[in-house]
């Protein structure tokens, strides 16, 4: 059979997959070649490779166009129908498909089975088989049934296993294929299903059930729905089930057989951060043989001179063949207000790799990076000014303390300018340790600094206004004017015990770094929360104390 079709018109990518990694001799397998962003049909690529190893049954192709936020993609799969010519591992070579080359894959292809074998002389028969048969509880097991039937069958029904103190749910759709079993062809349905079990013991599948009705072409009144009952049933099977390991701990119970940590977003080393620029990162977690609803929620812990701001998580459970892919993704805005060393600790998650029985760690590592002022930001020159005036004065008090030589009036003068000297390094240390409480509770147009009072008037004056920005630096002025040691608004939030404060505070925070439009109710809110002043929480030293817990995870 030959197929001809236009060539292609510009590049695509291409990706070669098998409906199925695993069958036995006599049965066939469909070989996909994806080719996407073609623009138009492709070329039968050259399929000499593959006639050592398979018979070459049949070839088709399909096309699909799909649009997205305005944006067309398109991808065209080429079908190949193989029949493998003996058992093993077989390799199939990688393609020239396009203009490009797909990847090899591995076909397991197992003996024929004997107890299949024995049953050809029936018309429909089923099997069933499950892996592994030695498991541990919440690892995912998979269950795979296969009903096989000759001739045409017109109408029938597959029971669905229920099973007690297990999670089950069908993988994918059915694969349909054709298989030979003692020199006789067969139609084949293969189904699978995810069991994950919720306790240790003996797992026990019963049998499962298939009736429908076959049409004998012999027979005219089949073409009027006089059909043949027919019934075939699939062997039950056990499997055992382990608890998890007595020393494991209060940790997650996580058993898959692959999973995955990441984050990504974090800037390099030369990158410039700045004081309220956020820090756009993306964790996901991914585990292969684990649905999502198993999976810890992800967070990221407070973070010292930065307020972080989560956005909603994203989950899924997809498949990777016959097992389950769950996913957890998350996306956090990382605000950091006020230059230094801003630190993110590691983050490690435990989990048991069910192929070698051995517990493995995940890990995100510590990343650190440093943050400049916010581009504009004032700076006190008498702070370049430090080093100068320090070393002068161990100079200036070794020239007083030489001997005089030029009479009581020199040493006036010099005794003069000593003390000038002294009083200019007092007023110099005196500015140094005021400027930066100063310099924070300024307002725009004021860098002198205000008593508490009048920057509480400046707030609410701020607050009957719409600009989010100016509302939270006037409020931080003036928490600052009477605690100096708060700097940003996480450090607010903890020290406030009005919980309705807290609640305003952290609108107008989403209002300044979120995507929430300012709203005349909310800036009234926010005035009334702070009218009567600051509600300050007691001071507990025992905060101070407090180290970060081990897993910035909610593990739920």
């Amino acid at each position: 059979m030959c197929l001809a079709v236009p060539l292609l018109a510009r590049a695509a990518t291409v990706q070669a997959t098998l409906d199925r990694g695993t069958m036995q001799l006599g049965e066939t397998v469909t070989l996909n070649l994806h080719v996407a962003g073609s623009g138009g049909n492709v070329a039968m690529p050259d399929l000499g490779a593959l006639q050592q190893d398979f018979d070459i049954l049949g070839r088709s192709q399909s096309s699909s166009l799909s649009i997205v936020n305005g944006r067309s993609s398109s991808e065209l799969v080429i079908g190949v129908v193989l029949r493998p010519k003996h058992a093993g591992t077989i390799t199939i070579p990688s393609l020239t498909v396009a203009g490009a080359q797909t990847a090899p894959l591995q076909l397991e292809v197992d003996p024929p089975n004997p107890a299949a074998a024995a049953a050809m002389h029936r018309s429909v028969f089923m099997e069933a088989e499950v892996t592994p048969q030695q498991a541990w509880v919440g690892q995912q097991l998979s269950y795979v049934v296969r009903l096989y039937y000759s001739g045409n069958i017109s109408s029938g029904s597959l029971d669905t296993p229920r099973i007690d103190g297990v999670q089950l749910s069908q993988v994918g759709g059915d694969l349909r294929y054709d298989a030979v079993r003692g020199g006789r062809q067969y139609h084949v349905i293969e189904r699978h299903y995810a069991l994950v079990p919720q306790r240790a013991g003996t797992l026990r599948i019963p049998a499962l059930g298939f009736q429908g009705e076959a049409l004998d072409p012999a027979d005219p009144d089949s073409f009027f729905g006089a059909g043949t009952p027919v019934s075939a049933s699939a062997p039950p099977l056990a499997a055992q089930v382990q608890a998890a390991p007595a020393d494991w701990g209060k940790a997650a119970w996580l058993p898959a057989r692959a999973l995955s940590l990441t984050l990504t977003g974090w800037p390099d080393a030369n990158a410039t951060v700045r004081v309220g620029q956020p820090i756009n990162l993306t964790m996901k977690l991914s585990a292969t043989g684990l649905p999502f609803e198993t999976l810890p929620q992800l967070s990221l812990p407070a973070l010292q001179g930065a307020t972080v701001y989560p956005d909603q998580p994203a989950s899924a459970t997809t498949n990777d063949g016959p097992w389950l892919v769950g996913s957890r993704q998350r996306a956090f805005a990382v605000v950091p207000e006020q230059a230094g060393t801003l630190t993110l600790p590691a983050t490690t998650l435990r989990w048991f790799d069910v192929s070698t029985g051995e517990a493995r760690v995940a890990e995100i590592p510590a990343h650190s990076i440093t943050v400049l002022p916010a581009a504009g930001a004032a700076t006190s020159s008498p702070v370049a000014a430090a080093p100068a005036a320090a070393s002068a004065a161990p100079s200036v008090a070794a020239t007083a303390s030489a001997p005089s030589k030029g009479g009581p009036w020199r040493a006036i003068a010099l005794a003069s300018l000593l003390l000038w000297l002294l009083s200019a390094l007092a007023w110099w240390l005196w500015r140094r340790r005021a400027a930066p409480q100063r310099i924070a509770a300024a307002a725009p147009g004021d860098r002198h600094g205000e008593s508490a009072r009048r920057l509480q008037q400046a707030f609410l004056a701020a607050a009957r206004g719409s600009d989010a920005a100016t509302q939270l630096r006037s409020l931080l002025a003036w928490a600052q004017a009477e605690r100096p040691a708060i700097r940003h608004p996480g450090a607010l939030a903890e020290a406030l015990a009005d919980p309705a404060q807290r609640q305003a505070l952290v609108a107008l925070q989403r209002r300044c770094y979120g995507a929430a439009a300012p709203a005349a109710a909310a800036d009234d809110e926010l005035a009334a929360a702070f009218r009567r002043g600051f509600a300050w929480r007691e001071v507990d030293k025992a905060d101070g104390d407090a180290l970060p817990p081990l897993y910035p995870f909610k593990l739920k």
